[in-house]
């Protein structure tokens, strides 16, 4: 069989040239990934699996499933419209024992407490007592020792709790639960506070974000156009809060705001106000600090963006007949954009994660979604509830991202 050349040159080593290629690119991308893995490895055991891991316990519950195992399996068969039967009864006599002897009956109180409150110390007791039962009928004498086991939205839920997932948490954070017959219905309005605190989350938010945008595009426009010397001079001034705690940053508002701070004493002197204002404990001095801190992360991707565009396009503009305010607005802002939004997606982002600014300026309904993640986390332990609070608002903050996406467009998202 005859050969060409380029076959004859390449298979030289009895290897096509081809071939030679390929592992060499596999190689090259071996080489690549291996020094990526580090990182990667540090990404998926600090990011990617908490998140993960927050998502599942969101819709993650087997307490009463691993609890009550006999009253599940007796439970299979019940219908849901009446009573369960001395069956059902004898089972959940049996795990009520166990629960006791293994100190576990207060844990399953606690789950059960979680959907229909005040009945921990009822179930704590129904184990006290089921363990010195010896003889039936259990049905008689399990209603007899707490009424509790005689009310169909018991029976109900120990039936939602055959199954290891429930959507309990998630429909209690946008305050729905479940009724006395399983079906999904509106929290009372006494107990019915999520959506108003997510609601004031994302509105303090934007009000930041609005405010540090207001504040922070016009210095970053003198920033930019100013000689070099002067500007980095003022530029280290920008960033020198960073440098700074936020603990410490937060308090020094607490001592600027106070009743008889420097803001109060200084309005007071130029007689702008005639006794002191109430500005901390409250929402303005929850949205001032938060505007100070955030201030440098929106202003310097507006910045960085600035220093990119040419002086000569608003000249030219200029030149052609165009006045100042029309040649910045139709010329010179719409470059600034992807600063504008990169800055605003940052702060607006970091803002709804607040927590320590809020806890020490805001007063009692200035407090973010994220102190009650914490309060359910470190003072409740309730991990149902902690995850499916910031499940909701993972969600809610990636769907504003792929509207961002759709409506402008990650690709003209700069941070530098």
């Amino acid at each position: 069989m005859s050969m060409t050349a380029a076959q004859i040159a390449g298979r030289a080593d009895g290897i096509p040239l081809r071939i030679k290629l390929q592992r060499v690119e596999r190689g090259r991308k071996l080489r690549a990934f291996t020094l990526v893995l580090p990182l990667l490895l540090v990404i998926v055991i600090t990011f990617i699996f908490p998140i993960g891991r927050m998502m599942f316990n969101a819709i993650h519950d087997d307490t009463l499933l691993t609890l009550l195992p006999r009253t599940m399996t007796a439970l299979s068969a019940w219908d849901g419209k009446d009573l369960p039967d001395e069956s059902v009864y004898v089972a959940l006599a049996g795990d009520l024992k166990q629960a006791w002897t293994q100190k576990t009956a207060a844990v399953i109180g606690k789950r059960m407490n979680y959907e229909i409150p005040g009945i921990v110390s009822m179930v704590t007791s129904s184990g006290r007592k089921a363990s010195t039962l010896s003889a039936g009928p259990y049905k008689a004498a399990m209603i007899e020792i707490s009424p509790l086991w005689g009310q169909h939205d018991i029976w109900n839920l120990i039936k939602r709790g055959s199954s290891a997932y429930t959507a309990y948490y998630l429909l209690r954070s946008v305050d729905f639960q479940y009724g006395p017959d399983s079906q999904i219905v509106a929290s009372p309005p006494e107990s019915a506070l999520f959506r108003n605190i997510f609601l004031r989350t994302f509105g303090i938010s934007i009000g930041v974000t609005v405010a540090t945008l207001l504040l922070g595009f016009p210095v970053a426009y003198l920033l930019a156009t100013l000689p070099p010397r002067t500007s980095n001079l003022l530029m280290i001034m920008v960033v020198l809060p960073f440098w700074t705690s936020l603990l410490v940053r937060t308090s020094a508002w607490v001592v600027l705001l106070q009743q008889h701070g420097i803001v109060n004493d200084v309005l007071i002197a130029l007689h702008v106000i005639s006794q002191p204002a109430e500005l901390i404990f409250n929402r303005v001095g929850t949205v001032v600090a938060m505007t100070h801190i955030q201030l440098p992360v929106t202003l310097l991707p507006i910045y960085s963006v600035m220093k990119t565009i040419s002086p000569s396009y608003v000249r030219a503009a200029r030149s052609l007949g165009a006045g100042p305010f029309y040649a910045f607005w139709k010329v010179y802002f719409p470059q600034t954009l992807p600063g504008i939004a990169a800055g605003c997606l940052l702060t607006f982002i970091l803002c709804l994660g607040y927590y320590i600014t809020p806890a020490l300026v805001g007063g009692a309904s200035d407090q973010m979604i994220s102190y009650f993640i914490a309060h359910y986390t470190n003072a409740e332990l309730h991990w149902g509830m902690a995850s499916a609070l910031s499940a909701i608002l993972l969600t809610a903050t990636l769907l504003l991202y792929y509207v961002y996406n759709k409506l402008v467009g990650v690709d003209r998202l700069k941070m530098g």
